[in-house]
């Protein structure tokens, strides 16, 4: 090659620097890049990220390599238990669809309104249907259920609500039931199930089942305590839409007598102007009372047709055929029919000697005649039924009561005078048959309704313990009944104890005195269960565990160990529900 053809400068000479500046611009800007790369980079390892937090459970040990080992599958259910599974999910699926009440106490929940025009019924005529009464009370849960399955018999109701009070000057001359559960259970049975039927309650001097003659005598003793009394009760009636009072003052003394007829005129006058009723209850043969004034002095003057003999008297019939007829008979010569309501009794008493009479209710009188073996008889003479018995201990005992019998024959005698109604003392002591003569639709009831012997109220317990079991369901029973078929009466009644009704039941066994049983309820639990059974162990105790299904079923290792460490098991269903708010059909 010859020199003319070599270059005179080499290739990348840049005499002016421009190629260096591009370069160097370049350099600049990857350096100020990587510069902040770098700071991002050391910030984000140095600070502390905020991150969201996550519910999780710490572990308590590391991963193992058991732990990613593939499980077997679950083995399939056999007959019995895809049986149960299927039966526990159309148990839930039906118990999900249960209308149910929250479990609170009677007190807590809502008082149904009144209706919104008081019903008042009006005076008796002589072609009028009769009044049906009933006494409630709230101490007998029995009488909550005669009043459940009765109601629709009764035109009113007289529960035992309200009573005076020995109150200072600017105290509350009464006191007033309704904050107590059970009265207000039975208000609001009432006005929901039967709403026209009407609510008088109970005025009396009662405190501790003793009569109070002196608190009675100084309420009543002058114009501005009857005034200060008149005045609360008319209170009581507005603020809770009552038709009225009933007044049951009773052992007024020879100087009480005047000042209390002052008291009923005046109430009766202030209760008439606002449409309210006032019905009093006085002795059927009472010494000292002027029954034509006490009359006048109420809308309804109510005789209680009983005791005749009673707890602290002598034993004997507790309102005899003969001695009924005699004082109706007498009343009735100096009352107005339209205006008198008759009580009738249906209780009785079991008198032993050297002791104070028990009252007893019908269908107990008939299960202490069953349990000591005792035949009832009918005594012609007094139309009541008795019988009488030794306990074990040697104690005699005799029992008069009356029953629905009683009932029909006195109804059968006041029919002719046309009174204004009868009632009933007291709802929950009666004969249940009682319901087939009184208070039904018909004029003259048929005797023989009352062949049959419906079934009682209460429970009949038998023994003693905590341990449970049903001997015997609830079953209707029969008499004989031999109707007089001139008079109409019922002559006589023949009681067989092999046929007499029941309610349930209930054998209570277990009862061991100077032992206990150790008990624990609605495990297992896999935190307290082992605890519990550890410390049984150590001390050699056996116990009971009431287990709940759902968590036995998911802790079958506790079952077997509660049962192999020698303890018993009870069951307290699959889930726990409350049984008294769901249906029978699935309990």
């Amino acid at each position: 090659m010859s020199e003319k053809s070599l270059p005179k400068s080499p290739v990348f000479y840049d005499p002016r620097g421009r190629r260096w500046r591009h370069v160097r611009r370049t350099y600049l800007a990857l350096g100020v890049i990587i510069t902040a790369l770098t700071a991002v980079f050391i910030s984000s390892v140095l600070s502390n990220p905020l991150l969201p937090r996550f519910n999780l459970r710490p572990l308590q040990h590391l991963p193992r390599s058991s732990d990613i080992k593939p499980q077997p599958p679950a083995p399939l259910p056999n007959a019995r238990e895809a049986k149960a599974k299927k039966a526990q999910a159309e148990l839930q699926k039906a118990y999900e669809k249960v209308k149910r009440v929250p479990g609170r106490h009677a007190e807590l929940l809502p008082v149904a309104p009144p209706p919104a025009t008081t019903p008042l019924p009006a005076p008796a005529s002589f072609n009028a249907k009769q009044l049906a009464i009933g006494f409630y009370i709230d101490w007998d849960e029995s009488s909550y259920s005669s009043l459940e399955r009765n109601l629709d018999h009764l035109d009113w109701v007289l529960p035992q609500w309200v009573r005076l009070v020995n109150a200072k000057p600017d105290e509350r001359p009464i006191a007033d039931e309704l904050n107590d559960g059970q009265a207000l259970k039975a208000l609001n049975l009432i006005r929901s199930k039967r709403p026209q039927t009407s609510i008088l309650p109970m005025v009396q001097n009662l405190n501790d089942e003793k009569w109070e003659a002196d608190v009675l005598a100084r309420e009543v003793g002058d114009e501005n305590s009857r005034q200060k009394l008149i005045n609360a009760l008319s209170e009581f009636v507005e603020q809770n839409k009552f038709a009225g009072v009933c007044v049951d003052f009773e052992e007024a003394t020879k100087d009480t007598q005047p000042n209390l007829l002052r008291f009923m005129q005046e109430l009766y006058a202030a209760f008439k102007s606002r449409g309210w009723i006032v019905a009093q209850a006085v002795p059927f043969d009472g010494e000292g009372w002027n029954y034509r004034d006490f009359a006048a002095a109420s809308d309804y003057l109510m005789l209680m047709a009983y005791d005749q003999h009673y707890a602290n008297k002598d034993f004997g019939s507790v309102a005899a055929q003969n001695w009924f007829e005699d004082l109706l008979s007498r009343r009735m010569n100096e009352l107005d029919p339209a205006k008198t309501i008759i009580i009738l009794g249906n209780y009785g008493y079991n008198w032993t000697k050297g002791s104070e009479a028990k009252e007893v209710s019908f269908q107990q009188a008939l299960i202490d005649a069953r349990d000591s073996e005792a035949q009832i008889e009918f005594d012609s003479e007094t139309r009541n039924p008795h019988y009488d018995y030794d306990e074990e201990d040697q104690k005699h005992h005799i029992v008069w009561f009356l029953d629905g019998v009683t009932a029909f024959n006195q109804m059968r005698a006041a029919s002719g005078y046309h009174p204004a109604g009868f009632a009933l003392w007291r709802l929950g002591s009666e004969e249940p048959s009682i319901w087939s003569v009184f208070g039904t639709d018909q004029s003259n009831p048929s005797p023989d309704a009352l062949r049959r012997m419906v079934y009682g109220y209460e429970v009949d317990f038998e023994g003693t313990g905590e341990l449970l079991q049903v001997q015997s369901s609830p079953h209707d029973g029969e008499r004989g009944v031999n109707v007089d078929s001139k008079t109409g009466f019922i002559a006589s009644e023949i009681y067989d104890n092999q046929k007499i009704p029941s309610s349930y039941v209930i054998e209570r066994t277990g009862d061991h005195p100077g032992m206990i049983a150790l008990t624990f309820d609605d495990g297992p639990d896999p935190s307290y269960t082992p605890a519990l059974l550890d410390i049984l162990k150590q001390e050699n105790v056996p116990a009971t565990f009431f287990v709940i299904g759902k968590h036995g079923q998911a802790e079958p290792d506790l079952l077997r160990r509660i049962i192999n460490e020698g303890h018993e098991i009870g069951n307290h269903t699959f889930t726990h529900p409350n049984l008294g708010e769901i249906p029978a059909i699935l309990t």
